[in-house]
């Protein structure tokens, strides 16, 4: 179960994430609704405000996509606060992934529940035809938040894996180097 201090800060990074997501979707409504798009590098980065009714990559299933979503965001944001709660004493660095995703997640959800329009992108990529889908900050939070939050899996695989190399030692914490292996005398 997580210390009072690793759940402050899956609480802070999970709202941070999430104002800095609204704020910047306000924004991005309010200076580029009536625009084309506004340049910040050339045509490599460009802000233009998109409303995507599907998930990631424009993925749509019809008419009901906005529901099907807002349900699949609920459920995820549940499954999350709860892996948030049972993580292992010390896991800062899971508690930071389970923080990003949260909060991305929460932020795509407010979209899809006060407008029927979609989720507000607006950080456009790429190089004249070749352009990556237009997301947001949320988008952001959830893959960054994702790749750590496989990083810290693996991570755990691999000190459980070598704990059972070593029957009769104790899974050592996350943050906490391997003790090395003690070798004795042998029976040759």
């Amino acid at each position: 179960m997580a210390s009072g201090a690793e759940r402050r800060l899956y609480w802070w990074v999970a709202v941070s994430a999430l104002l800095l997501d609204l704020a910047t979707k306000f924004l991005a409504e309010r200076y580029l609704f009536r625009s084309s798009g506004h340049s910040v590098f050339g045509d490599w980065f460009q802000l233009r405000l998109v409303y995507n009714p599907g998930a990631a990559f424009g993925l749509h299933l019809g008419p009901y996509s906005r529901w099907i979503f807002m349900v699949i965001a609920i459920g995820a944001v549940v499954l999350l606060y709860r892996y948030h709660r049972n993580a292992e004493r010390g896991d800062w660095f899971r508690q930071l992934a389970l923080g990003l995703v949260t909060g991305g997640a929460i932020g795509n959800l407010v979209d899809r529940i006060r407008s029927t329009q979609g989720v507000v992108d607006f950080l456009d990529l790429g190089v004249g035809a070749w352009r990556w889908p237009t997301f947001n900050v949320a988008d952001m939070a959830v893959s960054c938040g994702a790749v750590l939050l496989a990083i810290s899996l693996w991570r755990e695989d691999a000190r459980r894996e070598a704990a059972q190399a070593l029957p009769g030692r104790p899974l050592p914490p996350e943050n906490t180097p391997p003790e090395p292996a003690v070798s004795g005398p042998r029976d040759e």
